[in-house]
This record gives C-alpha cells, sequence and structure tokens, in this order.
C-alpha cells in the first residue's frame, strides 16, 4: 500500500470519529441545552436526513468532476466552519442551521474518501472496501464508547472544539497524502470482482435489492439514535454509561465488516441480505424497547451484525458496478440519505398526530417489514 494510501485511511478513521463525537451526542447536548423531546429530536434527525440525499449526490458529482482530494478539501474546510459557528451561535435556530451546515459539508468527504481509498493500488476492490468500512467502523464505534466520559469531563462545548481540532489535523494530513501523490505514486489498477450469481438472479438485481435494503437500514439507525437520550433516562443510565452500552450495536458492527472482509461468500447471494434484514428488524424492535440492560445488549449484538452486511452488500456493490467511483460512491451515500429521512419522519409524525399515545418507533418497525417483504418479492421475481 502507498504512503498516501494510508494517510488517506487515517483521515478516515479520525473523520468517522470526529462526526459520530458530534452527530451523535448532538440529541443529548439539544435536550439537556434547550428541552428537546424525542418528537424535537426525531424532526432534527429528519432535517439532516433530507439534507443528507441532496448533497451527497452533489458531493459524489463534484468529487468526480473537479478531483477527490478537492472534494475533500471543500467538505472539510464547511465541517470546520460549521463547527465554530456551533460554538458561536448557540440557540436554537442557530444549532438546527449548523447541523445542516455540517451534514451538506461532511456529505463531501465521504464519497471522495471512498473513492480515494478503493482506486488503484493493484489490489482485489473487496480487499479496499473491506479495509475502508473497518476503519470507518473503528473511529465510530470508539467515538460513541468514549464520548458520553469525554463530554462529562471536558463539558459540552467539546462536542463543537473537539472535532473542530480534529479538522485541522486531516486538513495537514490531506495536504501531505496530496503532495506524495503528485510526487509520481504509481498506481496499478483496482481488482474487480467477478460477478457471482446465487442461481440465475443477476448481478443488477442485487444491487437494486441492496439499494433497498441500506437506506432502510439508516431508517433503523436514525430512528434509534435520537431516542438514546431517553432509553438512557429510561433504564438510569448517564451519558457516560449510555455511550458505552449503546455504542455496542457499532462494535458488533465493527466484526461483521472484519468478518465479511475476509469471508467472501457472501457476494452475491440474495439469502444472506434477505437473512440479515430480517434480524435487523427483529433487533430493531428491542433496541428502542429495551425492558433491561441486557436486552438492550443483545439487541444491539443482532442489529449491529446484520446492519454490517447490508451496508457492506450496497457499498462493494455500488462501486464494483461502476468506473466512476465518485459519482457511484455519492449515489451510494444519497441513497443511505434516504433512510436517514424517513425513519425519524416517521416516527414524528406519529408522535405528532398522536400526542398521548407511545410507540412511534412502531411505525418504523412496520416499515421495516414491508421492506423485508419488498426484497423477498425481489429476489423470488429474480429467480424467475
Amino acid at each position: 500500500m502507498s504512503p498516501s494510501k494510508i494517510i488517506f485511511y487515517l483521515v478516515v478513521l479520525i473523520n468517522s470519529y470526529a462526526a459520530v463525537y458530534y452527530s451523535g451526542f448532538l440529541f443529548f447536548y439539544v435536550r439537556d441545552r434547550f428541552g428537546f423531546s424525542d418528537l424535537e429530536n426525531l424532526l432534527l434527525a429528519a432535517l439532516s436526513g433530507l439534507v443528507y440525499i441532496f448533497a451527497a449526490w452533489q458531493g459524489g458529482v463534484f468529487a468526480e468532476r473537479f478531483g477527490y482530494v478537492r472534494g475533500l478539501y471543500g467538505g472539510l474546510i464547511g465541517v470546520a466552519i460549521s463547527l465554530a459557528a456551533g460554538l458561536l451561535w448557540d440557540s436554537v435556530a442557530g444549532q438546527v442551521i449548523v447541523f445542516a451546515v455540517w451534514t451538506v459539508s461532511v456529505c463531501f468527504t465521504w464519497p471522495a474518501l471512498e473513492a480515494i481509498v478503493s482506486e488503484g493500488g493493484g489490489a482485489r476492490l473487496s480487499d479496499m472496501v473491506g479495509m475502508y468500512n473497518v476503519t470507518w467502523a473503528v473511529g465510530a464505534a470508539v467515538a460513541y464508547f468514549t464520548a458520553g466520559l469525554l463530554l462529562e469531563r471536558l463539558g459540552m462545548a467539546s462536542l463543537f472544539w473537539l472535532p473542530l481540532c480534529l479538522v485541522a489535523f486531516q486538513v495537514v494530513l490531506v495536504f501531505l497524502a496530496g503532495r506524495l501523490r503528485r510526487k509520481g505514486e504509481t498506481v496499478a489498477p483496482v481488482v474487480t470482482e467477478a460477478k457471482q450469481t446465487d442461481g440465475p438472479t443477476d448481478s443488477r438485481r442485487l444491487l437494486h435489492m441492496a439499494w433497498l435494503a441500506n437506506p432502510l437500514s439508516y431508517v433503523a439507525i436514525n430512528t434509534a439514535m435520537p431516542l438514546i437520550p431517553s432509553i438512557s433516562e429510561s433504564l438510569r443510565l448517564s451519558t457516560g454509561a449510555a455511550g458505552i452500552i449503546c455504542s455496542a450495536w457499532m462494535f458488533a458492527r465493527l466484526a461483521a465488516f472484519g468478518i465479511l472482509w475476509h469471508w467472501t461468500g457472501w457476494h452475491y447471494h440474495i439469502t444472506w441480505l434477505i437473512g440479515a434484514f430480517a434480524v435487523m428488524t427483529a433487533c430493531f424492535a428491542a433496541f428502542v424497547h429495551p425492558r433491561s440492560v441486557p436486552m438492550l445488549l443483545a439487541a444491539q449484538v443482532g442489529f449491529g451484525l446484520s446492519i454490517g452486511l447490508i451496508y457492506y452488500s450496497s457499498l462493494f456493490y455500488s462501486i464494483n458496478a461502476s468506473e466512476e467511483k465518485g459519482a457511484h460512491g455519492g449515489l451510494h451515500e444519497a441513497i443511505l440519505g434516504a433512510g436517514l429521512f424517513v425513519g425519524p419522519a416517521c416516527g414524528a409524525s406519529y408522535l405528532f398526530l398522536f400526542p398521548s399515545l407511545a410507540g412511534g418507533t412502531w411505525t418504523v418497525t412496520g416499515l421495516l417489514i414491508a421492506g423485508l417483504a419488498g426484497l423477498v418479492w425481489m429476489g423470488r421475481s429474480g429467480r424467475r
């Protein structure tokens, strides 16, 4: 692996840590600072998801047109500006706008990073995507595990200034990696994978199935994340304890990425994708309605393992299907953004229409069950 590629993987790690540190615990911040309820946290998450759809798509197009490194620079500068504004503009309107701008900016970093780490090197695409998935998943899991404790010790203002410092470090790393690339590092062609089939199922149909499953998995994720403050409160967990316990699904996802990286038997087999989606649906219901901490942990293990396979499928099939890796990476992220919007929007709509009734997440569970039925139908029609 070239020195610049190693540096870019380090940027992926730091970018993931900084993003989860801020976005994962912003819901605790607005709850404690402004008294946000579950409804308002879900609306905030839905707004971010709506912005994410269009910003990720444009981020991928920008990276493909103007260069991956330039796209990464633009995203990091926007993230830095938004985090600095978050420190100064401490009002409800200010924080909502800052979160939206931050979302736009971070959407310019991920498609560029996905394309950079999957280009050249002479390695198999599955190895490069596998390393990428493990790298960002490590950053995300460690961030959620440590953020609660750090916020208790450094204060809630560190929600902004700590990621801001990490962004400054990333800019330095990108500058160094860019210079190495310009000095003439040789770039061997990427080795794409053979598009195996499960029976007569064609690869494009399975790609479309992954594009359906992945946003629906983020429906589940982005519904659960804004509710973690209330889940932890119902189980009498502090912010630090909530970060430790509710990071379990991220470590399970990390384990799934590691397994799927080294074992490729799941490639282009629909039974694995459908099975993972079924497990995710069942575990989501237990995740958001836990009766005890052990139940919460058990649900997160199944949730994270299944999410790992679903996400890996979407990203791998998307990049393996196209030479325009920046644009296809952006499309992958945009489809993901649809799930980020739909999940919390459904939950918030239920709570708004029926404020006296609990169980807004059951509407999301119903949506996931409908999605499972759709995947089964797509798989069966493919066999015909």
